[in-house]
């Protein structure tokens, strides 16, 4: 088994080796599971792959109280512009819980759904956050009562065939008007996931990485009202993300699409950004 990225200097080969087998077991699981046999899997999955890799990062960065801050700042920066004392907000994939607790003194409420309590332990929250936990499909907030929809790092975790599920169940809950923002690993610069350093397809618990035009294409499907692609060109002299026309992305992505692998990941670097970030409205 060759390696085809340097390791994390936190990590030995045989550490992501484990990592990587273990996560890619399950993932073959749940892409030959029907939807059914996925909501059986789905509560337990995390379970059984930190039982099994105990240092996976994720571990790791609870025991990290800065990277944690930082990485929930990232994300405030995402989402800041639309909260108010009047907000409804929804995270999908909130793992810990820490950032949707910590959007709770900018609204009215925040629900963090998952398919996992993925909290530590005698953590505490605000009296205006709730968890729920779903089958990853039937959700029990009601329709039309929600602002503000945020997912970071979760959709390319779905499976292929939920995807336009998960949107429908987004337009569902929001109100009219209402926003869906979210960010997800951009397909073009993958694999993202633990396979990438072992492969050149999203192997893990990434089952599918995704570009602009093919979620442009489901949104235009379910008739959302509009959607949008963001940017930050550079990040250490603009830390805000800047409107591109939805074009643009399409354009660059039908040119770069037939390209080899390599010589794509590498020019995608010039005009498509790392992380795919849109915002969709209802």
């Amino acid at each position: 088994m060759k390696l085809k990225k340097r390791l994390p200097k936190d990590q030995n080969f045989e550490q992501v080796r484990k990592h990587y087998e273990i996560e890619k077991s399950i993932a073959e699981k749940l892409k030959k599971a029907t939807r059914e046999e996925r909501k059986k899997i789905f509560p337990i999955m995390y379970h059984e792959l930190f039982a099994n890799v105990p240092d996976h990062p994720r571990l790791m960065a609870k025991k990290g109280a800065d990277k944690i801050q930082s990485s929930n700042r990232q994300k405030f920066q995402l989402v800041k512009e639309y909260l108010n004392n009047s907000i409804v907000f929804v995270e999908f994939g909130p793992g810990d819980c820490h950032f949707a607790s910590s959007v709770c003194k900018y609204v009215k409420k925040a629900y963090a759904v998952d398919i996992s309590d993925q909290r530590e332990k005698n953590s505490h929250f605000p009296s205006n956050f709730e968890l729920i936990i779903y089958d990853g499909y039937n959700l029990n907030i009601e329709r039309g009562s929600v602002n503000v929809v945020f997912s970071d790092q979760f959709i390319e975790h779905l499976h292929p065939e939920d995807v336009e599920y998960h949107f429908l169940l987004v337009k569902r809950i929001l109100r009219d008007g209402g926003l869906y923002i979210f960010r997800t690993p951009h397909a073009f610069f993958g694999p993202h996931d633990i396979s990438k350093y072992f492969s050149d397809e999203p192997e893990g618990f990434h089952l599918k990485e995704w570009t602009y035009s093919e979620i442009g294409e489901i949104i235009k499907k379910l008739n959302f009202s509009s959607w949008s692609g963001f940017w930050r060109i550079n990040s250490k002299l603009n830390k805000n993300y800047k409107k591109f026309p939805f074009c643009y992305f399409k354009t660059a992505e039908t040119i770069l699409k037939g390209m080899p692998k390599n010589s794509k990941r590498y020019l995608s670097r010039l005009f498509l950004p790392l992380k795919l970030f849109m915002i969709a409205v209802k």
